[in-house]
Order: structure tokens, then sequence, then C-alpha cells
């Protein structure tokens, strides 16, 4: 005959499982897949179970961290991430709109928490990991509507912005609703699918495909942003490849050389952007944005320096937002362009500390992967570059799954290196890192 447990015996055993790593990468792995499948989720379960369910989540994280926290470090999270989390949620004395800036900064604030407890609960292979995991589930899924739709029925699925167009080779938006947005998770999808190939966390058959799977819906996007991405990551992790190589005493010389490439290559690029535009016939889509920017541009006078209030997702239900739209009708849902919308939103100063937080995380990650030897260490860097172009037609980066993405790749980056040890020139050459697994 069986005895019910002690309540003392029920404590110990909740308080071990609030404890256990293997509840921290589920509580990581939810996170991710809350954030990546937004849209399809609130879809179907609305704003209310939407937020319900991140609350939830942000709930358990919270106990989590009480309960692990004489094992988990205490620093502070990057100065200027709270700096910039700080100026959003200020900018509600000034908006005209504040319950949705309330609600907009909680929800910043949300993700940011969900980024922190990730970068402090897993190491870095294992963050790699739980990309890697929902990434596949969200880059088959969208494959597998498309098809079905574009194939096996032959139709459109309206409920979630399927048009059906794979059998045309494109473009397809999967279960993103945007072109846009499945490239860019296809773009950090290949980025996790190769780190874990090359540190041998996955079977080499089902990174393969993964890998496989990235590349598919990279290409049938057909979004001239997202190619043109895929090949500047491509190129930088050869770079970063080679600089791993090189002597540590040299390597920031070679840092120096390197930047001074880059910026020419933007030069030229900006010198030549028309014929670019040309070349992938993306005159349509830079069209679409200009208008679109150019009603920004004019309501930005008198609100230049402080903004109109911080939202994060448009309201178009609100001014000015109401009368922000695209085609005489259809209200925008975002300005198209992280760098402009964080101005719109906050403001010049709001821009000023937002393009500091990006430059201060890149340069980190840069570094970082420069510095060790270990190839998980790219992956933040690599995933910032997709990040940071993809910002320039797209302002995901700001909301949801780019957010929570860079959130963790600024607080992993500020953890691993320090500003002091990152401006020292190494004093000898480290030694190959053992690949790990899991």
């Amino acid at each position: 005959m069986s005895t019910r447990p002690e309540p003392h015996e029920v404590a110990a055993a909740f308080a071990g499982l609030l404890r256990s790593p293997r509840f921290s990468a589920v509580l990581a792995t939810t996170g991710v897949g809350i954030a990546a499948l937004s849209y399809p989720l609130i879809r179907l379960t609305g704003w209310a179970g939407y937020l319900s369910a991140l609350g939830g989540l942000v709930a358990l994280m919270v106990v989590v961290l009480m309960a692990r926290r004489a094992e988990l470090d205490r620093e502070l999270p990057p100065l200027s991430l709270l700096v910039f989390l700080g100026w959003a949620a200020i900018s509600v004395l000034w908006s005209e709109y504040q319950w949705v800036t309330l609600g907009g900064v909680a929800y910043l604030v949300s993700y940011a928490f969900v980024g922190v407890f990730i970068a402090y609960t897993r190491d870095t292979i294992q963050i790699v990991r739980s990309w890697g995991d929902v990434l596949r589930v969200v880059l088959g899924a969208s494959l597998a509507i498309e098809i079905f739709s574009g194939i096996l029925i032959d139709a459109p699925i309206p409920f979630l912005s399927v048009q059906g167009n794979i059998a045309a080779l494109g473009p397809i938006s999967g279960v993103l609703q945007t072109r846009n947005q499945l490239g860019l998770l296809a773009l950090v999808g290949a980025v996790s699918f190769a780190t874990e190939l090359r540190t041998r966390s996955v079977r080499p058959l089902v990174g393969v495909l993964s890998l496989i799977g990235a590349a598919a819906c990279i290409g049938l996007t057909r979004s001239a942003i997202v190619i043109g991405t895929a090949g500047v990551v491509l190129v930088a992790a050869a770079v970063l490849y080679g600089i791993r190589r090189v002597r540590p005493d040299r390597r920031q010389t070679w840092q120096f050389v390197i930047l001074g490439v880059a910026v020419a290559v933007i030069i030229v690029g900006w010198i030549f952007r028309s014929p670019i535009v040309k070349a992938f016939n993306a005159e349509g889509a830079l069209d679409y944005r200009l208008h679109l920017w150019q009603k920004i541009v004019a309501l930005l006078p008198g609100n230049t320096i402080e903004g109109w209030g911080w939202t994060g997702r448009w309201h178009p239900d609100v001014a000015p937002y109401l009368a922000l739209t695209v085609d005489g009708n259809r209200p925008a849902s975002s300005a198209l362009n992280a760098f402009l919308d964080v101005w719109f939103q906050l403001g010049i100063i709001g821009l000023v500390i937002f393009v500091g937080m990006l430059g201060l995380a890149f340069t980190r990650s840069w570094l970082l992967a420069g510095r060790r030897r270990s190839v998980i260490y790219a992956w933040p860097a690599l995933v910032l570059i997709a990040l940071l172009l993809v910002s320039l037609a797209e302002s995901s980066i700001l909301v949801e799954f780019g957010w929570l993405t860079f959130v963790v790749c600024c607080v992993t980056a500020s953890r691993e290196l320090s500003w002091r040890s990152a401006l020292r020139t190494p004093p000898a050459p480290e030694p190959l890192e053992s690949e790990q697994t899991s």
C-alpha cells in the first residue's frame, strides 16, 4: 500500500525541479519558441492567450532564478541595455498614448528578461542548441505549409498569410507572415545549424538536412535584403576563420585592416546603391519603404529629440500611427527600418542609445569570436550581423524573436569578454579549445 508523501518531501522535490538545469533548458527552449512563433500563436490564441503564455513563462523564470540564486552569477546585464530599457520606460512621461507605451515597455522588458534568463542559466553551446531545436521546427513547418498550400491544395491560406507561391519558387513566408521575417529566422537558423555541425552537437544527417532547409527558405523568400545578408554572413564567417588563425600579437592590426575594408565596402555600396537595387530587382520594395519613410520623417519635427513615445509594435488605432498607411488604406505595422523606428518612437536620444548599444554588443561579440578558437564563440557575432543588416529593411530586432536574440547575444558577449580584456592584446597564443557537445 503506497503512502502519501509528506509536505516537506513534496516541497523538496519541487525545489529540486526548480534548480534542475534540465528545467531551465525547457524554459529557455519554450521562450525561444514563443518568440519565434509569435505570429501563428497570436492568430490561434489571440493576444490574451499569447500574453498569458509569456507572463506565465516570465513568472516561472523568476521563481527559478530565486531558487538558483546561490549558484548563478549576480552581475548586472550590460549598462547600454539597461539605459535603452530605461529611456523607453521614461518615454511614458511625454507619450500621447500612455497606456500603449506602458504595454509596449512591459512587452519589451519581458522579452529582455527572458533573454537575460537564458544567457545567465545556459552556456553558449546550450543556447545554440535551443535556437537550433526551435528553428528546425519553425523552418520545417514553414516549408511544410507552403508545400501544402502551393502544391497539394494549390490555394492560399489567408489565416496565416500563406500565398502558396512555392511552386513558382517563391516568394514564401511560411508561418511567419512576411518573407523577410522567415528569411531572418532562416539566417539565424543557418548559423545555428552550422555551429551544431562543427561542434558535433547533432547527428551529421540532421545538421546537413537542417542547413539545406535553411538555405531553401533563404532562397525561396526571394528577398534582396535576406539574400544579400546571407552573403555578408558567409564572408564574415570566412574572415573570422582567418582571424582566429592569426598570431595573437598581430590580430589587433588585422582587425583594423578588416574595419577599413568594411568601411570602404559600405562607401562603395552607397555610391552604387542604384545599380545594386536594380541587380536585385528590388525597386518595388524600395519604393514601398521610401513612401512610408517619407511619411514618418514628416511627423518627426516637434518630437525629434524625445520621440513620440515607445510602442514597440505599432498600434494603427492610435495617432500618429493611424495616419501612417502604405497604400492609402492599409496601416503599416512598423517603420520597416529599426533605426528610423527607434528615432520615431524615442527621438534622437533614443537612437543614439540604440546605436551605441548595438555597436558595443557587436564589437564585443566580434572581438570574442576572434580571440576564442572554439567555433561556438562565432555564433553571437554572425547572428548580430544578420540582425543588424536585416534591421535596415525591417524592425524585427525591436520585438519578439529579434529582440530576444539580440539580448542573448548582448549579454553573452558582455559576460564572456569585459572591455578591459577586450582592448588588451593577448600575450600568448591560445590552445585550441575542445568542442563541446551539449
